[in-house]
């Protein structure tokens, strides 16, 4: 399972990191915690109804954050209705969920994470931050060549690192985080804000800024560049802490290619200015749109035996 802001996914996922069937419903981010619930069930009712459910022996569950993976609540900044929601049990409840099976939650940047260092573009690394940039910006670590989760499992949330102490305020209760600048929701508005326009029956979105960018609109080569350089800073901070060698960048706003990563390399240039950091490499994602259902699964391949856990008699 893969649940953020704007979509609620599930998948069947093989050992060698393939999806084999996928599911996908809008989030009703809006609605109540009984509805959203509703909406991830449905997802696995689409799922159990192909052949290949019979043979699942492990459930990953990656969630916008914050996570609390002890608990297996979450509280998504982007999800009003689930404040401390119990996540796992609410799947673990579900009638086609095999008993013995124990979902495993974690953080959707956490699992993208997994899902790059396993298959994607921070494989072979030991040391790499791993971001979403989307409807929110998350992130995740790879120390020492392991995914570092944290004793929460939110290590890594670089969305919510301040990168201007008089910036605006965040969903999150701060000031000035990268996400305010940097999320698809924000790339739109201050497009928006600006005076920049979508074209007639065009849904202002990041994807529709980053058209007009390429096309030569000031206004929306500005929002993006606002993006990247607070982006910029967050990941030469992170490096500086922790030094990394590699920054992955995925979600929906990496979908606008160099109208990013151009100047998001530009800008990293002006912060990661000290020696053990200049060489850091910035990598769009491998895996799009599947990097949290493929990380979820990582994390659920983990935590299982090579038995396969049979239904119940249900």
């Amino acid at each position: 399972m893969d649940i953020g802001g704007t979509k609620i996914a599930g998948a069947l996922i093989d050992d060698e990191g393939s999806v084999l069937r996928r599911a996908e419903l809008p989030t009703p981010a809006r609605e109540s915690a009984s509805h959203l619930a509703r909406t991830v069930d449905a997802v696995i009712d689409t799922l159990a109804t192909d052949a290949a459910w019979g043979t699942v022996r492990g459930l990953g569950i990656a969630s916008a954050g914050p996570v609390d993976t002890a608990s297996g609540t979450v509280s998504p900044v982007n999800i009003p209705g689930w404040r401390a929601f119990p996540l796992v049990e609410s799947v673990r409840a579900h009638p086609m969920v095999f008993d013995g099976i124990e979902p495993v939650l974690l953080g959707d940047a956490v699992a993208m994470t997994a899902a790059e260092h396993w298959r994607g573009a921070a494989r072979g690394v030991d040391n790499a931050l791993c971001m979403v940039v989307s409807t929110g910006v998350g992130g995740g670590f790879v120390l020492d060549g392991r995914v570092h989760p944290g004793p929460s499992g939110n290590a890594g949330h670089v969305g919510h690192i301040s990168v201007d102490l008089a910036g605006p305020p965040c969903p999150c209760g701060a000031r000035g985080c990268v996400e305010v600048f940097a999320s698809g929701t924000a790339i739109a508005r201050y497009a928006l804000d600006t005076g920049w326009e979508p074209p007639e029956g065009t849904e202002p979105t990041a994807a529709a800024v980053a058209a007009a960018a390429r096309a030569g609109d000031g206004r929306a080569q500005a929002a993006y560049e606002r993006s990247a350089r607070a982006l910029a800073a967050a990941i030469a901070g992170a490096a500086a802490l922790v030094e990394i060698e590699v920054a992955v960048i995925g979600g929906g706003v990496a979908q606008a290619g160099e109208t990013l990563f151009e100047p998001l390399r530009r800008r990293l240039r002006d912060y990661a200015v000290l020696d053990f950091v200049r060489g850091l490499q910035v990598r769009p994602a491998a895996l799009a749109r599947d990097a949290g259902l493929v990380g979820a699964a990582a994390a659920a391949r983990e935590s299982v035996s090579t038995e396969p856990v049979r239904p119940a008699g249900r």
